[in-house]
């Protein structure tokens, strides 16, 4: 043979070669991340072949499908109460992808969880019928603070203190998911986007802001849990004026003739004295702080309920100074509307933290139980003692306190008040909050934070109890009813 043809026999079949073994590569080991690439047009294709699951509120859905016309995707979601819901569901979009409850459980929702396939379809790769999510959201709460909050921007969150439930979750402004769940809502989603009040970002859950003087429940757990103290009506070593430690800053109070000077705790939080709370966690020390906080939900970055929550931050390598700061809720706490509702829900719980969650079950398409959450797992935060005696103070602030605006007839309430600096030496409009929780006679329970970031009000009547503690009472109200 000649030796040219020989030479290029050789390279041709070591191209084959080759070629095979790509082949062989490819289908072997590449095939799953392809079948998986968010850029694999089928797996949207495939998406929306069928009906998806409903997230359900309550025994009902909220979300649907519409059957499309004309091109390769045969139905689209649809949201019932889009703009209430919206900060549970998520989006489900042909375009943009899925969040929240649409995400986490997309494989259910769309029939691809392998939980849902009998014994034939695993064996001929049919896709089996979608399944369902159950949602522990309460609609009179949802619709109670949705309505409450109207167009101010901010965010409200309910808990059941006793087993964890989530029974509202709302932020405002929001949006529609319907608007964005096709494939030609280049517009809206710009629109959305690019809009400077945010409607697609989840405030309740996802915004961790200073908490202002909500954050003093903590710093006052910690000074009982510690024996700095041991009642909540014990004198406190507090001076009037206080200067922060090693500074000529005076940590002034908001109400500059209430009895702040050596209070108690149950006047301190009547009251929002800062310069209790600024010198008893410089008293305490920042680790104290920090820890109690960490016990409350601080610092964990991995908080899911199932939608994983934004860290809220209790910070480090801080000085006495930033420390007495830390006590007021601000220098550099943080906190989500979330993580504020759970610490009035542990002090309603007797000092047990229930883990909060916001969806019951999954389940198949003849209601067969996937997945359960349950309502049972607790963690004690505090003692009873503490708790009882906390719960007492926070009466007390809406009983004869800057919580009045949170009472309801023939219940007991318990309430702190909060106005978070906003802006380099607090330049802009503060932050307006408040939590509580509320118990009725039948034993129902509920805890409850509002935050009011902008409510269009001057920066004089921007205050927890007149703006975020009316939210409040009203879904206390639609829980207990």
């Amino acid at each position: 043979m000649n030796k040219t043809i020989r030479r290029a026999a050789v390279f041709s079949l070591l191209l084959v070669f080759a070629l095979l073994l790509r082949a062989t590569w490819v289908q072997g080991y590449e095939a799953k991340a392809l079948a998986d690439d968010k850029h694999n047009r089928r797996n949207t294709i495939a998406r929306y072949a069928q009906p998806l699951g409903d997230i359900v509120v309550a025994g009902s859905p909220v979300t649907g499908s519409q059957r499309t016309e004309g091109g390769d995707l045969a139905y689209k979601r649809t949201y019932t109460d889009g703009a209430l819901y919206a900060p549970v569901t998520g989006y489900s979009s042909q375009a943009y992808g899925a969040t929240q409850l649409e995400g986490i459980y997309g494989d259910v929702l769309d029939g691809t969880d392998n939980r849902l396939k009998n014994p034939l379809d695993a064996l001929t790769g049919k896709r089996a019928q979608p399944g369902d999510v159950l949602t522990t959201i309460d609609p009179a709460v949802q619709k109670a603070g949705f309505e409450a909050l109207g167009d101010k921007k901010g965010a409200a969150v309910a808990v059941d203190p006793k087993t964890g439930r989530i029974l509202g979750v709302v932020s405002t402004p929001s949006y529609d998911p319907s608007e964005i769940s096709g494939t030609t809502d280049g517009e809206a989603w710009q629109r959305l986007t690019g809009d400077e009040d945010q409607p697609m970002v989840n405030r309740a859950l996802r915004q961790p802001l200073p908490p202002g003087s909500t954050f003093k429940l903590v710093v006052a757990a910690a000074a009982l849990e510690d024996g700095l103290y041991d009642s909540v009506d014990e004198p406190t070593d507090s001076p009037q004026p206080y200067t922060l430690p090693h500074t000529r800053t005076v940590l002034v109070n908001e109400n500059a003739s209430a009895p702040c000077e050596n209070a108690t705790i149950r006047t301190a939080l009547r009251y929002s004295c800062n310069n209790v709370f600024g010198k008893m966690a410089e008293q305490l020390g920042k680790e104290k702080v920090r820890a109690m906080a960490e016990r409350f939900g601080f610092n964990d970055s991995e908080q899911d309920v199932p939608v994983r929550a934004a860290k809220s931050v209790y910070p480090t390598n801080m000085d006495d100074a930033q420390t007495a700061l830390t006590g007021i809720g601000q220098f550099e706490v943080t906190a989500t509307p979330l993580q504020i509702a759970m610490v009035s829900a542990a002090l309603a719980n007797d000092g047990l933290m229930a883990s909060p969650h916001m969806v019951s079950e999954v389940v198949d398409t003849d209601g067969t139980t996937l997945q359960e959450y349950p309502d049972s797992e607790t963690e004690r935060i505090v003692s009873s003692e503490t708790a009882e005696q906390l719960r007492s103070a926070m009466v007390t602030v809406v009983e004869d306190g800057t919580g009045s605006n949170a009472r309801i007839d023939g219940t007991e309430v318990g309430g702190k008040t909060g106005t978070a600096q906003h802006g380099e030496n607090n330049s802009k409009t503060p932050y307006a909050w408040f939590t509580s929780y509320a118990k009725a006679a039948d034993g129902k329970e509920v805890a409850v934070a509002v935050i009011v970031e902008d409510s269009g009000a001057a920066r004089s009547e921007v205050s927890g109890n007149g703006l975020a503690a009316p939210v409040a009472e009203k879904m206390m109200r639609a829980a207990l009813k």
